[in-house]
């Protein structure tokens, strides 16, 4: 029935909080007495036409935050939502489609482009602005874009606040915590020289920091080469204070992931470009390993735009978003079977992984550890694959698996999060329960209560456990990163909703940020890291 001649009784809308495109869940409506109502033209006592005052509709659609699911079910199922609205900027939208429009205008990514850029961004996507609220929703849930979050990276950590922020600690052999100094520190410290620059995302390899701007700006701290191994000769000089890199600055960059041989940026619509790799064709370009060109990723994800990208050791996961769904494409080593086509041979060219679909599972996270992969669905499901050594696939034994598999023992487990490391995952619930397997090296899995390194702190764990050392947060974690590095023991940041940071595992660079005994390497229990990054 068309809403406008139906009876619909009157209801209150409430601002519903903003949340990630997957956090929406629709529940019951209370039933409400029918009440007498008079309302523009001649509409009836009791009833409330649409058509009367759209301008309060859209309002209403705009402020809500719909998912752009429920915005194509109103298209759907109702003539009102999709007929042409007549308002501005485009008489030709519905209101359907404007609400969308409207909601993609507080992106931060979104507001400063032309408009060419956002009708070019549209063409990308499908034709539609609903499928670019989807994709700008979905990058910032699996990258915590413009939120708070902690790095983990090997032997070093960044931490940004919400407000932009930069703090680093940790080891600083190649100048990598970009305070100008090559000096160790455990304390975390802002960088100062970054005052002004609201940074939006972070990510840290071996002597290596990379930090993005709201503007889309790269910079760059600590060995100057964007494909250098992490053991060996050092490139050519390092860097002790953030420098813009040249060969970016025509891209609006909006994520970067660094792998070993390698480093991929994502840009603002959804292309992905890669530095090195190698000489012999891998990615499907030929690059010496000190080049600092960026270079597109070439094959199936062209016209394809990418929400979330995810650097292991020597290949790269690419999450797209697509009319049809979000898939997961995969490219590089295929050692252990990580890339997840059921083989172990190395792709040059991203290749879809096409077990999600036997699955009937919609990825909305990925997470690339340096021998193992995973994903979690849009219905909470957490997948794994590649090399099972320690258990770190969570499926009770130690097996490889060349193809995606559902984590069986996290069936009553609705995640949201996932990361992974040298042979370690972690996963986080929506209630904010924290899940961990794998290695125990380094008490990095959290499950040592202690703070001398004994007990279970070190033993490995072939099924998901529950962190319980975390509950002492006594909020709900929302983050998890850890080192993902075969040369470094490893460390775990938890983050919470309100911006506190606990810390556990190796420490002997200062990279927990929290200062150890003379006779101390690692902490096995989480301990508050004093930054506030709410």
């Amino acid at each position: 029935m068309d809403a406008t001649t139906s009876g619909t009784p009157t209801i209150q809308y409430h601002n519903i909080p903003e949340q990630p495109i997957t956090a929406i869940v629709a529940t019951p409506l209370p039933a409400f007495e029918r009440q007498q109502r008079h309302c523009f033209g001649d509409s009836s006592p009791g009833e409330f036409p649409l058509s009367a005052n759209p301008s309060i509709v859209l309002h209403v659609l705009t402020t809500c935050n719909l998912d752009p699911q429920d915005l194509a079910s109103l298209e759907a199922t109702c003539s009102f939502f999709r007929q042409p609205a007549n308002f501005t900027p485009d008489f030709s939208l519905s209101l359907s489609e404007l609400a969308a429009l409207d909601m993609c205008q507080k992106r931060a990514i979104f507001g400063p482009m032309t408009t060419e850029q956002k009708q070019e961004l549209k063409q990308i996507c499908g034709g539609s602005w609903k499928l670019v609220l989807r994709y700008l929703l979905a990058g910032e849930a699996c990258s915590r874009r413009e939120k708070s979050q902690a790095v983990a990276g090997p032997g070093h950590s960044v931490a940004v606040t919400s407000k932009g922020v930069v703090y680093s600690f940790g080891s600083n052999d190649s100048g990598q915590l970009g305070h100008g100094t090559t000096e160790e520190q455990w304390r975390p410290c802002p960088i100062r020289s970054l005052e002004g620059i609201r940074i939006i995302q972070a990510a840290a390899g071996a002597g290596r920091t990379m930090l993005i701007s709201d503007s889309g700006q790269v910079y760059a701290v600590g060995k100057d080469s964007f494909g250098e191994a992490e053991t060996g000769a050092q490139g050519p000089k390092i860097v002790t204070t953030p420098s813009l890199v040249e060969s970016l600055k025509n891209i609006f960059v909006v994520q970067a992931a660094i792998g070993n041989f390698f480093t991929a940026v994502l840009s603002r619509e959804g292309r992905v470009y890669t530095f090195s790799w190698g000489s012999d064709g891998r990615l499907g370009h030929h690059t010496d390993l000190n080049d600092k060109q960026p270079h597109p990723l070439l094959g199936a994800l062209e016209d394809i735009p990418v929400v979330q990208i995810a650097a292991g050791y020597c290949y790269l996961l690419c999450l797209a978003c697509q009319p049809s769904g979000m898939s997961v494409y995969s490219v590089g080593c295929g050692l252990g079977g990580k890339l997840g086509h059921g083989s172990r041979t190395d792709e040059k060219y991203p290749r879809l992984i096409e077990q999600f679909q036997n699955l009937n599972l919609q990825p909305m996270v990925v997470a690339a550890g340096a021998w193992h992969a995973a994903v979690v669905g849009q219905d909470g499901r957490v997948c794994t694959w590649g090399w099972g050594r320690y258990g770190c696939l969570g499926h009770g034994n130690e097996d490889c698996e060349s193809v995606p598999k559902v984590v069986e023992a996290l069936s009553n487990v609705k995640a949201v999060h996932v990361a992974t490391g040298d042979y370690t995952t972690f996963v986080v619930s929506g209630n904010g329960d924290v899940y961990s397997f794998g290695c125990g090296e380094s008490s990095s899995l959290g499950h040592n209560t202690g703070n001398d390194a004994q007990g279970n702190g070190h033993s490995n764990v072939l099924s998901p456990e529950l962190v319980t050392s975390l509950k002492q947060a006594n909020e709900r974690v929302v983050q998890i990163s850890l080192t993902n590095s075969i040369y470094w023991n490893a460390h775990t940041f938890a983050l919470t909703e309100s911006g506190k940071l606990y810390a556990f595992g190796a420490g002997d660079k200062g990279q927990l940020g929290i200062e150890l005994a003379a006779n101390q390497t690692e902490r096995g229990k989480p301990e508050r890291v004093d930054v506030d990054l709410g």
